[in-house]
């Protein structure tokens, strides 16, 4: 039955796969929905561990791009790149750096406004700076979603920039990307998320699928992932397509016959069947649903922290997480708010976790799981206080 329902889904898309594995048409036809859900033409997509893994991926997609004989020659005798990224963005784009070669000192970090965005006028005036030094600007990651403070950094502005300086635009949406599910929602966080490079994002946050389950998707873009990721000789397992060039590539637009070809780590079917099954019972509709109210519930916690004499807020909401601590006007509030969170966790009331803001502690707390409600709030916060 499941065979049926996938073959027939990818009957009704744009692409056509020939005597492909159930498996295999179900990831494609996952990847082509959501490459038609993002805005994206022409692109392609795959799945992986996660999204530290995709921004690895698409910086690395990147490099290659702005570097063409980089895959062989490697970096040696190469101009020197740099990446951009915001203070907050995640960690996994430093070890990227590391990784790839490109350097950790080369991972410029550029500071973020009073609610937690990339100030885009100093990244424009680090932009200067790097090419007046002779280095080059190839690769600029923005957050939709931070980790600690769920900012989104403004897509339309990066754009300008891109259009400018011809980096290479990716969004990590692995919290945040979740919005672009909601029109509405969608509008307010992501506007022009159809025109940048590339996009990461997981199902297994907040929209609850099982882990693990990320997408990366790479925009207006030919055989990009099978030039990247392949290499050596896999016809051992990979059966070629006549007019296979060896690197993914079928010579039929973005098509490939097994996603394994052009996969790190040899695909990802597995986790597609979690992921079709839940795109198949809640609909693009029953998400959205499920994330705007999430959206509400955090609406709902921040007017709780703010009407309450004993909590505050740290940081100003900029979507969905919320940035409090108890107060304590004794010297001792770092250590009390550390030990509310660790008896909340080991009485297995809450789990909820730890960050730090001008190195101090406070509680964040983020709403993913999506059969709570307003009661269960109120419930965490009495425990709270």
């Amino acid at each position: 039955i499941l065979g049926e329902m996938v073959i027939a889904a990818s009957n009704t898309s744009s692409c056509t796969y020939e005597s492909a594995p159930v498996s295999t048409l179900m990831e494609k036809y996952m990847l082509e929905e959501m490459l038609e859900l993002v805005g994206f033409r022409n692109g392609e997509g795959q799945m992986t561990t996660g999204s530290s893994n995709a921004n690895m991926i698409a910086m690395m997609a990147a490099r290659n791009e702005h570097q063409g004989d980089i895959k062989r020659e490697g970096l040696f005798n190469q101009k020197k790149m740099y990446a951009f990224v915001s203070d907050d963005a995640h960690y996994s784009l430093e070890k990227a750096a590391n990784i790839l070669g490109i350097g950790t000192d080369h991972l410029i970090k550029i500071p973020v406004t009073a609610m937690g965005e990339m100030d885009v006028a100093i990244l424009e005036e680090r932009l200067k700076k790097t090419i007046a030094e002779g280095g080059l600007p190839f690769f600029v990651a923005g957050t939709a979603g931070t980790t600690v403070r769920g900012a989104y950094d403004p897509i339309p502005e990066l754009l300008e920039l891109k259009n400018k300086y011809s980096f290479w635009l990716h969004i990590d949406g692995a919290w945040g990307g979740a919005v672009l599910v909601s029109d509405i929602l969608r509008e307010k966080y992501m506007r022009g998320i159809e025109q940048v490079d590339s996009l990461t994002w997981d199902f297994h946050k907040m929209l609850g699928t099982a882990l693990m389950c990320n997408v990366f998707l790479i925009n207006s873009r030919v055989h990009t992932l099978g030039q990247v990721c392949s290499g050596g000789d896999d016809s051992y397992l990979f059966q070629k397509r006549e007019g296979n060039t060896g690197e993914g590539n079928t010579g039929e637009g973005n098509a490939v016959l097994n996603l394994g070809e052009v996969s790190l780590q040899c695909g990802r079917k597995v986790d597609s069947l979690k992921w079709f099954l839940d795109w198949k019972f809640f609909g693009r509709k029953g998400f959205a649903k499920r994330v705007e109210a999430t959206l509400e519930l955090c609406r709902y916690a921040e007017k709780v922290v703010a009407g309450h004499d004993k909590l505050e807020l740290v940081l100003p909401r900029n979507s969905f997480n919320i940035c409090f601590r108890y107060r304590s006007n004794d010297g001792k509030a770092d250590k009390l708010n550390l030990a509310i969170r660790k008896k909340l966790y080991h009485d297995g009331i809450s789990l909820v976790g730890i960050a730090y803001h001008q190195n101090r502690p406070f509680l964040r707390l983020l709403l993913a799981n999506h059969d709570l409600s307003s009661l269960d709030i109120d419930h965490y916060f009495q425990q709270v206080v």
